[in-house]
């Protein structure tokens, strides 16, 4: 089930991601492991100034409902989305602070796994909204969602910016936990 928002982001945001990160007739293999003859490679929209802002907005309109604590995912695609996201709702009055989860833990520094935390804070208790660029199985989102109850935190929802369809909505029903994609590839055909 799709988000409720606005439709004019929602069909600018449409545009943006058609123009700038959505390819066809090029065989690719995804994180999945899937190959596919499409792609969406949202890192040039997430790093454009209207698509990161439109991104940020949709994305914490979708979140306000929540009451969560903080947003973050797995780094790469969920780092530009957590930043938009966390600068947007300080721009509405609410900030909601942002963080990541590395994929090994560095071996130097403070070692961390979930990064954008000082010191002496910890995500344990807070109520976490993961999030995502793309979505086909859940795979990638579910090794932040691991990441985050480990450390003690309560997942509340996991939002995609773009569902593929293949998956990740069954995948989180399993889990139980509540799955909202912005966009699905319906919206591209």
């Amino acid at each position: 089930m799709s988000i409720d928002t606005t439709s004019a982001d929602r069909a600018r945001l449409i545009e943006i991601i058609r123009r700038r990160s959505y390819g066809t007739g090029v065989e690719i293999r995804l994180a999945s492991g899937r190959t596919s003859n499409f792609y969406f490679n949202l890192k040039p929209t997430m790093l454009d100034p209207e698509g990161a802002y439109l991104i940020g907005t949709l994305v914490s309109a979708a979140i306000a409902p929540d009451e969560a604590d903080m947003v973050g995912g797995l780094e790469m695609g969920a780092v530009p989305i957590a930043a938009a996201v966390a600068a947007v709702s300080f721009a509405k009055g609410r900030p909601l602070p942002a963080f990541f989860v590395r994929k090994q833990a560095k071996e130097h520094g403070t070692q961390s796994l979930i990064e954008g935390l000082i010191k002496g804070e910890t995500i344990k208790g807070k109520r976490v909204i993961i999030i995502e660029d793309v979505t086909t199985t859940g795979g990638s989102s579910l090794k932040a969602v691991e990441a985050v109850q480990a450390e003690g935190g309560r997942v509340v929802r996991v939002i995609t910016v773009v569902d593929r369809l293949e998956g990740a909505a069954e995948t989180f029903a399993t889990a139980g936990i509540a799955f909202s994609p912005i966009l699905t590839v319906q919206d591209f055909r």
